[in-house]
Formats: structure tokens, C-alpha cells, sequence
């Protein structure tokens, strides 16, 4: 099925029409801004990973994010500088950290589901049976450098698309720190969230802070 699907969006992009209405605006943004195969070819390989692979070593971890969540940032960049291959191979490498980011944060986030659950271990030589809290504050560290170099780009980022990326980082960062404060054993039991509450105020002061040029 997946094997059809990644058909579908080849001959889709390439006859830059589909009756898929989902494909069909797919491709129109990939022909719009040029968005290289090798970014979509990435991405579905990825998913495709989560058909069998249960437990990640160091190389099927990296590979896996470069394709779940680095082309990710890659593609979205590609509209946000509406083109651009200057603008696009500077911010390049700070897109691919923010997406980084947002993806180990969520492999925290649902640790519970997937483990508990899909029998799932994206991390790797973590045991998520005894995950302790040296494990933990490693990943949260790497995590840490990712948002620090990703906020490096999204200051650099055009205004048009400079407040929507900063709330995202925002919400993603927020819930990092409340992650980051709960013990290990926590994160096995409950999906961590933003309450909605929380939300509005994050979506209010990403707007100030964008309007008053503070990003």
C-alpha cells in the first residue's frame, strides 16, 4: 500500500495534477517552490521504518529523524523563503535542528504509547524498561542544543513566516521544560501535554513578541 502511495505522489508531481485532492495540492506546492525529490523520498522511507523496525540503533535513529522530521523542516523552508536557494542553503541547517527538536520531543511525549503500546524504542541503547534519569538529562541536553541553534534561524526567517515558526518553537519548547521537570519514571506513565489554557497565553505572547520585532 505504502509502495502505491509513494507512486501516486511520484506521477502526481510529475503530470502536476492527481485526483487525490491531498496529492493534488501536495504537488502543487512541491512544483511551485521546486521542492527536491530526495526531501518527499526521504520522508516516506522514514515512515515506512515504522512498518517494522521496533528498536533503533544510533544509525536507524539519525536516519530515521533526517526523514520524519529534518526534510520536514526542509520542505516547509523551501515555501517560507518562497524559493529561494540563497536564503534556502543558509537557513538550511537550522531548519533541520528545529525539526530535530520537535521530533525528540515528541519521542519523550509518547514514550508511554510507544513502548507500552507498539513495543516501540526510538532512542537509542536506551532501555525504556529501567529508563533512568542519567538517560533522561542526555537526551533532554541534545534536545537543548537543538532548539538553541534552530532559534539562531528563526530569527533570520522572513516576517512572513518568522511568528507562526516561533509560536511552534514556543509550544515545543514549553513542553519541553515540563517534560525536563518531571522524573523519568513519569514519562512511562502519561503523555505529557500543554493544557489549552496554556496555548492562548503561548499563541498571545508569540504574537506581541513578533509585532514588536522582539524575535
Amino acid at each position: 500500500m505504502l509502495s502505491r502511495f509513494k507512486q501516486d505522489t511520484i506521477n502526481a508531481i510529475e503530470d502536476k495534477i492527481s485526483l487525490n485532492p491531498i496529492l493534488n495540492s501536495f504537488q502543487e506546492t512541491v512544483n511551485r517552490y521546486e521542492i527536491d525529490w530526495s526531501l518527499i523520498e526521504s520522508f516516506l522511507n522514514s515512515m515506512e521504518m515504522d512498518l517494522e523496525d521496533q528498536v533503533y540503533d544510533k544509525e536507524k535513529y539519525q536516519l530515521y529523524i533526517l526523514g520524519s522530521a529534518e526534510v520536514v523542516g526542509l520542505m516547509c523552508l523551501k515555501v517560507f523563503v518562497q524559493g529561494n536557494d540563497d536564503d534556502y542553503n543558509q537557513l538550511k541547517p537550522f531548519a533541520m535542528k528545529l525539526g530535530s527538536a520537535f521530533q525528540k520531543v515528541n519521542f519523550l511525549r509518547d514514550a508511554n504509547s510507544d513502548f507500552q503500546g507498539l513495543g516501540r524504542t526510538y532512542f537509542p541503547g536506551v532501555n525504556m524498561i529501567d529508563f533512568t534519569e542519567v538517560e533522561k538529562r542526555k537526551i533532554e541536553n541534545d534536545i537543548e542544543n537543538d532548539f538553541k541553534t534552530a532559534l539562531i534561524g528563526i530569527k533570520m526567517l522572513p516576517d512572513s513566516s518568522k511568528g507562526g515558526v516561533y509560536l511552534a518553537y514556543r509550544y515545543y519548547y514549553d513542553l519541553y521544560l515540563k517534560i525536563k521537570a518531571l522524573p523519568s519514571s513519569r514519562i512511562l506513565k502519561d503523555r505529557i501535554r500543554i493544557p489549552n489554557s496554556m496555548k492562548i497565553v503561548l499563541l498571545v505572547k508569540s504574537m506581541l513578541r513578533h509585532q514588536l520585532k522582539l524575535i
